[in-house]
């Protein structure tokens, strides 16, 4: 079978599985919610697979994955619109936030925080350009410049949602394509988690502004001493914690289900520590898989192939077993990060089918919007390739610029936000959501690139 056969075959089963599965959904809705979300979590489970035929392309599933929730999403302008209340599914969404927990957090695992403090100025440098340089162009060079007449609010609006840098993208593409342990991907980590605690002092000072007329200095301090306190303190509780928790499980139970549950409940409580203190529960995701990286719950029993050969290595020679024990340690290490695998195989496609479903298509009826939309977007993206260029030497800085380059879910919160205060309207508000998306949509293809060429390179 030839490889252009099999993309249409393939085409031709996703085509096929979107009608009959948007009719079991018309066919459930008027009965029990339970059923109703049911059907839609296969229909959004199953989509996401099919999508992933992109792989055959030299694209990341990621970006399968996103074009399947837009199919979905948008169906209506067929004429089907029995995929409608996915998109308001409580359920659903809930899930959705869960994947990317998930995602932060199995990335905070297979992040080495020794390596992840060698890189920490220069994340620092690239987080500070990265928000200094798209605020002021959006602010005072593409508001008032492709939107004039507009209260000087809106333009900080929108040069706020350009701050933004939706992690979930870029951190995704390494891990599909093994990249996670690079300097490049180091940095644009360490970097997203700072340009979150930035954004939200900024999206506080704005909103502090709307609603009072001015802001106390004293508020934006506060702000930054609770982002800053939570993630060194949950870095220094984690790894000073994380032993003694483990060990007194480990007391009542040393299986795999006991190791696995104590993991994904530091992911929680960190998330939610997070929530406590501002941040976005991604943060503490990633802090959690932070601290427990050196941990790797010790008095826990290790796989059983592990355990069989350390059992087997006990009559040998003394040296001999030292040097296996070397081989097979790590790989019982890890252990956790493989249990984690299959709920982020589950879970995390949701995320980003789901945030494919919110695009709207029809916003692009209005060409006006969407020239102004491609040039705000031109400025977006170059503000944040500008920014990868101050990582200094052996990086590749055009991967790290193009890994901050995607706004996601931050970007629209940032719109969102701006629309229910009333600082932007529904044209400004649809430009500002279209601009977001262009942005997440560009850069799996672009960073897919450019890591494929490095590889080249190297080879």
């Amino acid at each position: 079978m030839t490889t252009r056969r099999f993309h249409w075959r393939a085409i031709l089963c996703l085509g096929l599985f979107v009608a009959t599965t948007a009719s079991a959904a018309g066919a459930v809705s008027s009965q029990h919610a339970i059923a109703s979300t049911l059907i839609s979590l296969a229909i959004v489970l199953l989509a996401a697979r099919l999508t992933t035929l992109v792989v055959h392309i030299g694209q990341p599933p990621v970006l399968g994955e996103l074009l399947a929730g837009i199919l979905l999403g948008n169906l209506v302008l067929f004429g089907i619109d029995w995929l409608e209340p996915i998109k308001a599914d409580t359920t659903l969404k809930f899930l959705a936030e869960l994947g990317i927990i998930i995602l932060l957090f199995q990335i905070g695992l297979e992040s080495e925080l020794t390596k992840m403090r060698s890189v920490g100025f220069r994340a620092f440098l690239v987080a500070i350009v990265g928000v200094v340089l798209p605020f002021v162009l959006g602010t005072w060079v593409a508001g008032p410049l492709l939107l004039p007449g507009q209260p000087f609010m809106t333009y900080l609006i929108l040069g706020a949602a350009l701050t933004a840098t939706s992690v979930g993208i870029t951190a995704r593409v390494f891990k599909d394509l093994g990249k996670l342990g690079t300097n490049e991907a180091r940095i644009v980590l360490g970097a997203a988690v700072i340009d979150d605690i930035i954004g939200l002092i900024i999206l506080a000072v704005i909103s502090a502004v709307a609603t009072a007329g001015s802001v106390d200095a004293s508020v934006i301090v506060i702000l930054s001493l609770k982002a800053l306190g939570f993630l060194v303190g949950s870095v220094i509780v984690g790894q000073l914690g994380a032993p003694i928790i483990g060990r007194f499980f480990s007391l009542i139970h040393t299986g795999v289900g006991m190791k696995l549950t104590l993991a994904v409940c530091f992911c929680l409580i960190f998330s939610a520590v997070a929530s406590y203190f501002g941040l976005a529960p991604i943060v503490g995701a990633f802090a959690a898989g932070l601290s427990l990286d050196p941990v790797h719950f010790k008095h826990f029993k290790d796989p059983h192939i592990i355990d069989d050969i350390k059992v087997a290595m006990k009559k040998s020679n003394p040296a001999i077993q030292k040097e296996v024990n070397a081989i097979i340690d790590p790989l019982a290490e890890k252990h956790i990060e493989d249990l984690i695998e299959p709920i982020s195989h589950l879970l995390v496609p949701i995320f980003f089918v789901m945030t494919g479903m919110s695009v709207d298509l029809t916003t692009l009826a209005d060409f006006s919007i969407i020239g102004v939309a491609l040039l705000i977007t031109l400025i977006a993206c170059l503000g944040k390739i500008a920014a990868g260029y101050v990582a200094g030497p052996n990086v590749r800085h055009a991967i790290i610029g193009w890994g901050m380059v995607p706004r996601g879910e931050v970007g629209l919160i940032f719109a969102t936000i701006g629309k229910e205060m009333g600082l932007i309207s529904g044209s400004i508000y649809s430009v500002t959501v279209l601009v977001v998306l262009l942005t997440t949509f560009v850069t799996p293809p672009a960073l897919s690139y450019l890591l494929r060429k490095q590889d080249a390179a190297l080879t």
